[in-house]
C-alpha cells in the first residue's frame, strides 16, 4: 500500500457478521469483504482484489500440477477437519436487505462479481441447473463456470464428508482479441466446458484441455467465489441477481 508492505492479523471483531482484520504497521482496521479500511490511517483505502477460487484439491492439482501448497509440514494442524460444523445451514443467522425482487435463503451460496462499479451475483442454485452463465458486468463480458462435487467446509466435522455444494470459476471470455461463447460439455461431463468458436474444451480453472486452444488459459476475474447470501446482500444490496 503506497509502497509499504503490510501484514495482517485478525482483530477478533465482526461487522455485519464479517471479519475485520488489522495491519500491524498502522493498526488500521480492514473489512474482509471488499478489503476497505474502516478505521485508522488508511480509512477509505481499498486493497487490490486478486483473482482466486475455492475448488476441490483434485481440481487444483489437475489444472496446476506444479502449483505450490501453503502449509507448515510440522504444524500438526488438522486440515481435513472443520471447526464450524453446521454454520452454512443455520438460517437464523444473517441479514437480508436490499431492493431485489429475487428471494434467496440466507445461507444460499452465490458467485459475486464487482466490475467497473457494478455488482452481479449468480446463485449456486441456478448454476447447478445451468453450469455456464454469460453476462455483461460493468460493460465487460464475463463467463461463470460451475462444477459440482466440491464439499462444503462448513457442514461436517470431516470436510471430505460434507454435503456437496460445488465450486465456480469466473473469467473474461476474450482470448487473443476474440470473444468466445461457452456451453457445458455435450457429453455431460461435469467440469468440462466447450467454446463454440473452436470446439476447444476448458476446465473449471480456465485451462484449455483439448482442441485448438489446448494449453491456453482464460483470464480469471476477481470475484467472491462462494459467498453466503446474507453477507452479499448486506454489502451489495442493489446487486443484480442472475436468473435464467
Amino acid at each position: 500500500m503506497d509502497g509499504e508492505l503490510l501484514d495482517f492479523g485478525v482483530s477478533g471483531k465482526l461487522r455485519r457478521l464479517n471479519l475485520i482484520m488489522y495491519d500491524r504497521q498502522t493498526e488500521s482496521w480492514w473489512q474482509e469483504f471488499g478489503g476497505e479500511a474502516i478505521v485508522g490511517v488508511y480509512t477509505g483505502v481499498k486493497l487490490e482484489q486478486l483473482p482466486m477460487a475455492m475448488v476441490s484439491w483434485s481440481d487444483f492439482k489437475k489444472s496446476f500440477p506444479d502449483g505450490k501448497v501453503l502449509s507448515k509440514p510440522d504444524s500438526g494442524l488438522p486440515y481435513g477437519l472443520s471447526g464450524y460444523v453446521g454454520y452454512d445451514t443455520y438460517n437464523q443467522l444473517g441479514i437480508t436487505s436490499g431492493s431485489n425482487e429475487v428471494t434467496l435463503s440466507r445461507m444460499q451460496r452465490v458467485a459475486g462479481i464487482d466490475l467497473n462499479g457494478e455488482s452481479f451475483a449468480a446463485p449456486y442454485s441456478v448454476l447447478r441447473e445451468q453450469p455456464v452463465v454469460e453476462a455483461i458486468v460493468g460493460g465487460e463480458p464475463v463467463v461463470v463456470f460451475y462444477e459440482p462435487h466440491t464439499a462444503s467446509a462448513l457442514d461436517n466435522e470431516v470436510i471430505a464428508l460434507g454435503r456437496e455444494v460445488g465450486s465456480v470459476g469466473v473469467f473474461s471470455p476474450i482470448v487473443d482479441g476474440d470473444r468466445l461463447s461457452f456451453s457445458p460439455s455435450p457429453e455431460g461431463e461435469d467440469g468440462v466446458f466447450v467454446d463454440e468458436e473452436t470446439g476447444s474444451s476448458w476446465d473449471l480453472l480456465g485451462l484449455g484441455t483439448s482442441g485448438p486452444l489446448e494449453g491456453a488459459r482464460l483470464t480469471p476475474l476477481p470475484h467472491y467465489p462462494s459467498v453466503l447470501w446474507f453477507s452479499w446482500a448486506s454489502f451489495r444490496p442493489d446487486a443484480f441477481i442472475y436468473q435464467p
